[in-house]
């Protein structure tokens, strides 16, 4: 009998990422086209965050 464990945090990080590089590109934008309303230092906290969760946690 084989038994596989499903990392039960997989769907979560799916959704923090798709939601993560949202604002991320939205504040991409927003520093190129209009650099004096941009908050791009947030979504780089936003992106490392991201990324240890899903190295910690795993994506699949």
């Amino acid at each position: 009998m084989k038994t596989t464990a499903k990392n039960q945090y997989a769907y979560v990080n799916n959704i923090l990422i798709a939601i993560v590089s949202a604002v991320f590109g939205y504040h991409f934008y927003q520093a190129i086209v209009h650099p004096e309303n941009s908050n791009i230092a947030l979504s780089l906290i936003l992106v490392v965050l991201t990324s240890i969760m899903v190295q910690k946690y795993g994506s699949g």
